[in-house]
């Protein structure tokens, strides 16, 4: 029965070789290409582009561009979608007539009287126009995005605007006003709101492809009408593009332009009732403080900034905060210090954990920006807050986040204001409290290391030993694991006479972890006889 099974396992494999030896060949990637599975049908077309690469000029003409052709003159609308991602591939290595073939198949398909095959059609049609000589793209390729653009289909239309990029990338800066801009500037103002959110996510590119003129004149005011936009999802689209568009603009007028036309319109959005659309806009808004100077900012921008600091939503206020180095560059961050203390102690306590997260990430910049006074004076007790907080995820990036604060602001720093209060939570009544006491004295030891060693011995050391009777296994086989990573930094006299008792004891304690984890310290790095010898002869 095996070897049957055997058998049956390798028919298709021979069915396979069979098809392949047979005079009337149907290579396996055009049926492929033809099914209905979209995921099968890509990943032919992925694997017939890498094999047209393999061809010569002469066997390009004789086996692939008629597989192309047939895909192309289909019956079923799968084979014909596959073929658009093909045209491309072949025609730079092909006779001037094939070529001329294929622009005509190509130019067919553009035409279908399917949607789904103008759609595929249109999403290579920038690729295609790559590789055309440049009269053919505007004589051929023009009519083409004209007519796409201009589709009954929305979702024709939004992939023609992805090839406006490629295109107008292509032509002599000459043509491009009339050949691409009344198209663009009809699909900046198109009925659906798809098209203009597709406008509005390609629009830093567009403004590259068209340069600096155009964009003056073109678009700038089709910009302010995105950003005006009657949908929330194109103005939030829009809104994300506020900082790229503005730093691409001509520089000799870049801030004029900015201060007449975009700056109205950035301020309407500050106060916008979607939520998405003010977030998008918090995100890079922090960046025009770079291209505007500092007069500017303290006079236009700040007061804006202030307000999103206030805003409602607490994705607002946290793309402000995670930004706040943009503006600190330019006029300091002590401009909005008063300003940022409510907004950060609102996100400190918010009711959702994955808010309280995000600002925990976000405190390590802010310390390093404001400084150790304001630091301890302001945001010390929330920091400390954290390390009790109800949510393990929280309690655990509070523990991160101290040990990026003593990276910043010094060993000295973390025995004089962080020691004393992680050392006091050791007595707290939940056992959770007493555990985030070691995985903070973890992380201290770590950033503090072998040159700050008596702060481990004589003031973390012994709270930790004591914590070795804790009623609570957790924290036994905690403490075991602390030992473990504080051991490296203590001198040989420490790790014999007070480390090691302790760990002994641990290691037959009742329960199976913590005696595991006792073992693991006692025949670990900490208290290795050749660790010992070497701290002896240092």
């Amino acid at each position: 029965m095996a070897g049957a099974d055997g058998d049956d396992s390798l028919y298709p494999i021979a069915v396979l070789i069979d098809e392949l030896r047979n005079e009337d060949v149907q290579p396996p990637l055009e049926s492929l290409a033809t099914v209905e599975e979209t995921v099968v049908r890509d990943k032919a077309v992925e694997s017939l582009r890498k094999i047209s690469q393999e061809h010569s000029p002469v066997d390009l003409e004789v086996h692939f561009e008629p597989l192309v052709k047939r895909l192309a003159s289909g019956d079923w609308f799968t084979s014909r979608t596959s073929a658009c991602g093909l045209f491309s591939v072949c025609y730079p290595r092909v006779s001037s007539t094939v070529k001329a073939e294929i622009r005509q198949h190509f130019r067919t398909l553009c035409s279908d009287d399917t949607p789904m095959v103008r759609r595929a059609a249109a999403s290579k049609l920038g690729e295609f126009a790559k590789v055309l000589e440049l009269d053919y793209v505007k004589s051929d390729i023009i009519s083409l995005f004209t007519a796409l653009a201009s589709d009954e289909q929305d979702s024709v239309r939004l992939l023609a605007v992805e090839a406006c990029v490629s295109i107008a990338t292509l032509l002599p800066q000459e043509d491009l006003e009339t050949l691409v801009m009344p198209t663009l500037r009809q699909a900046a103002e198109d009925k659906s709101w798809r098209v203009r959110y597709m406008v509005a996510d390609k629009f830093s590119e567009l403004q590259k492809a068209v340069g600096p003129e155009i964009t003056k004149n073109d678009l700038v005011p089709a910009f302010q009408n995105l950003l005006k936009d009657c949908e929330a999802e194109v103005r939030a689209a829009a809104a994300n593009k506020v900082k790229e568009f503005c730093e691409n603009l001509p520089e000799d007028n870049r801030e004029q332009i900015i201060m007449t036309h975009i700056l109205p319109c950035v301020k309407e959005l500050v106060s916008d009732t979607n939520q998405h659309v003010k977030s998008a806009l918090a995100s890079v808004i922090m960046g025009l403080s770079t291209i505007l100077g500092k007069d500017n900012t303290i006079e236009h921008l700040l007061p804006l900034f202030l307000a999103q600091l206030k805003d409602e939503c607490p994705e607002v206020r946290l793309n402000i905060i995670s930004n706040l180095d943009c503006v600190n560059e330019v006029i300091g961050i002590r401009q909005l210090s008063q300003s940022l203390l409510p907004a950060i102690v609102e996100l400190a306590e918010d009711a959702k954990w994955r808010v309280r997260l995000a600002i925990i990430e976000y405190m390590p910049l802010l310390a390093g920006q404001l400084g150790v006074e304001f630091f301890d004076e302001k945001l010390n007790t929330l920091c400390m807050a954290w390390l009790i907080d109800h949510v393990y995820a929280i309690r655990e990036a509070a523990t991160c986040n101290l040990m990026k604060l003593v990276e910043k602001f010094g060993a000295e720093w973390a025995q004089n204001t962080i020691v004393p209060k992680v050392l006091g939570m050791a007595n707290d009544p939940n056992y959770l409290h007493r555990m985030t006491t070691l995985f903070c004295i973890n992380v201290i030891v770590h950033c503090c290391g072998y040159p700050y060693r008596e702060i481990t011995t004589k003031q973390m050391l012994p709270v930790v030993l004591k914590m070795s009777n804790d009623q609570v296994a957790n924290v036994r086989f905690n403490v075991a694991k602390s030992l473990q990573k504080i051991g490296p930094v203590l001198d040989s006299n420490a790790l014999q006479t007070e480390v090691k008792p302790v760990l002994e004891k641990l290691a037959s304690d009742t329960d199976m972890d913590v005696k595991y984890f006792a073992q693991e310290a006692i025949s670990g790095e900490c208290l290795s006889s050749s660790t010992i010898v070497d701290k002896l002869n240092t």
